[in-house]
């Protein structure tokens, strides 16, 4: 063989192996990047999940105050209405509404554990609870994968791949400085 196709054959031969790399780094670049995104869609939905607890169980706790609240009221009005009353009629009917109101508090007191508000509160606390521990894990997981796309597309030579076709370093999902605080809760609202 001559030297000149020798040298033009070495040539393709490098040319065709420079050709199947980038191929072969760009589509494992894109595998990643998609990989990433599909991460993130997980981040998100559990924090959508969450952002659907939090309605729910902010009505159930409303709704357990006000349950409350309207025994106490209907107490007070009671207990108003026998202290004001006058005739013996009037305390008669007074006393009546006193005791059922007392009754019902009883009744409350005595099953309170077994109130169907306590338990839906307790249900929407343990899914709540799983919520953080999926948005942790999705968190955790999207980062991971952050840090390996980073790592392909700035390490020699993929950088240059990279580069050229538009491949961009993505931002891991971090805790604000915000988050990093205990949240004060105020149901009294």
């Amino acid at each position: 063989m001559k030297k000149g196709i020798k040298i033009f054959l070495i040539a393709l031969l490098l040319v065709a192996v420079l050709v199947v790399y980038t191929f072969s780094t760009y589509n494992s670049l894109v595998r990643m990047r998609e990989n990433v995104d599909s991460k993130w869609s997980q981040v998100e939905n559990q924090l959508q999940r969450r952002a659907d607890l939090i309605p729910n169980l902010v009505n159930t706790v409303k709704g357990y105050a006000k349950h409350e609240k309207e025994i106490f009221e209907t107490l007070a009005q009671a207990r108003s209405k026998l202290l004001n009353s006058s005739t013996v009629e009037d305390k008669a009917k007074a006393n009546d509404e006193l005791s059922s109101a007392i009754s019902r508090l009883l009744v409350i007191v005595e099953n309170y554990p077994n109130l169907k508000a306590d338990r839906t509160f307790v249900q929407l606390m343990d899914e709540l609870s799983g919520t953080e521990n999926r948005i942790a894990v999705a968190r955790k997981d999207y980062n991971e994968a952050v840090k390996q796309y980073n790592m392909k597309i700035k390490v020699f030579p993929n950088v240059f791949i990279a580069r050229m076709f538009g491949f961009e370093e993505r931002q891991y999902f971090e805790a604000s400085s915000q988050a990093k605080s205990v949240p004060s809760v105020d149901f009294s609202k």
